[in-house]
């Protein structure tokens, strides 16, 4: 039986997906075997020893502490893709709210109410404060072309924008899902120096960090309307601020509420709903829950973000071991592995060892069931950082 512990509520389309009968999911499970979360923060959070796995319902880890996970050898899951179309939608009707005051112009028409007959005719002739520009024919820059990125791309050139995107490690299923007529840059000034609109779609690193700020903003045309819908980190507030202040920059649509910028007029705040949507929430579950699943109950490693994709179609042995072996990125790690297991006559049948910077995942089925002591060994060995045998 596995224990599966939700610290958010998770949708139950997806934790349907768990059969009752090998699992127990609660909010409140003691040592779990696997953790499902969204938002809440696990900075600081005391672990079972017994966590081989969390699963984020979402794309960004930013709540999950990755170099503590993965030195226990927790493998931590993300779910990306599964609500692009969700984040996708709210970023069109981001570049729109950008273009468009119809905010402001909604609670000014509100302000109307209690003058009656005289509304129409006040409506019109106030109407002039809220002119906006279409987005037909105007440029959009879309900086990182992952699932987001590639679909917000896509439907702008459906809007008629030119769309000049970029991302160095652009991959080659993005770059097919591509629009032909979206064009590449190179370089990140080639974006920003061609755009009306600017929409990032980025994770939050040491080196994204503040990446729109007085340097970028001062090789962007003026005028230009920003969007981040991605991670607050990626904007310097107060950078983008003077620059609305100097006219630099029209407006900025953001889903990261700040004291400061809920006070600028030319910003419209969303309380981060990109993946507010049921169905966005029913995808995300359901992929995360696949995701624990393949690993508890064959190994599989997909979608990790910290630990190598290893994937093998090939079944448990049965009546034998798979063993599921976190270690380090090191030299003879596999001869030493091979060794303990030879000398414990247990045949091999099949081997798949992955590696990711530092750290290194291997799947190895063996014929019969492997003994304590050999478990033992190779837990032992120096740079091994556990060890799971799931049996036939």
């Amino acid at each position: 039986m596995y224990k599966i512990q939700t610290l958010n509520k998770i949708s139950a389309i997806g934790l349907n997906d768990f059969p009752r009968e090998n699992y127990e999911v609660a909010s409140s499970i003691l040592d779990p075997d696997a953790i499902l979360v969204r938002s809440q923060e696990m900075h600081g959070m005391a672990l079972s020893q017994t966590v081989k796995a969390v699963a984020r319902a979402g794309a960004g880890v930013n709540n999950i502490p990755i170099p503590e996970m993965t030195e226990k050898g927790i493998v931590v899951f993300n779910t990306p893709g599964a609500n692009a179309n969700a984040v996708k939608e709210l970023v069109i009707l981001a570049i729109l709210l950008s273009s468009r005051p119809v905010i402001g112009a909604n609670k000014w028409v509100a302000g109307l109410a209690g003058k009656g007959d005289e509304i129409p005719a006040l409506a019109e002739k106030g109407k002039s404060q809220f002119v906006g520009p279409e987005v037909k024919g105007k440029t959009l820059g879309v900086i990182g072309l992952g699932a987001i990125g590639a679909m917000v791309a896509n439907t702008a050139i459906d809007l008629g924008m030119n769309v000049i995107g970029y991302d160095p490690f652009l991959s080659v299923k993005a770059a097919l899902s591509l629009d032909h007529n979206v064009k590449v840059s190179d370089t990140l000034e080639g974006v920003y120096t061609k755009s009306d609109y600017i929409t990032v779609h980025v994770p939050q690193t040491d080196e994204t960090k503040g990446m729109i700020n007085a340097a970028s903003i001062k090789t962007m045309k003026d005028g230009v309307r920003l969007i981040n819908l991605a991670r607050g980190g990626l904007v310097n507030n107060a950078d983008v601020l003077a620059a609305l202040e100097s006219g630099k920059v029209a407006s900025l649509v953001t889903d990261f509420a700040d004291e400061d910028l809920l006070k600028n007029e030319k910003v419209v705040c969303f309380p981060h709903l990109g993946a507010s949507t049921p169905e966005a929430e029913d995808n995300c579950a359901v992929m995360a829950v696949k995701e624990l699943r393949d690993f508890l109950e064959r190994g599989i490693v997909v979608n990790s973000v910290n630990f190598p994709k290893c994937v093998t179609d090939n079944p448990i042995p049965v009546k034998g071991t798979r063993l599921c072996i976190s270690h380090k990125n090191v030299p003879s790690m596999i001869a030493k592995f091979t060794t303990i297991l030879g000398d414990a006559k247990l045949n091999i049948g099949g081997m798949l060892d992955q590696n990711r910077g530092d750290f290194a995942y291997a799947l190895i089925d063996v014929d019969g069931v492997i003994a304590e002591e050999a478990l033992r060994k190779l837990a032992n060995v120096e740079g091994v950082i556990n060890v799971r045998p799931i049996f036939g």
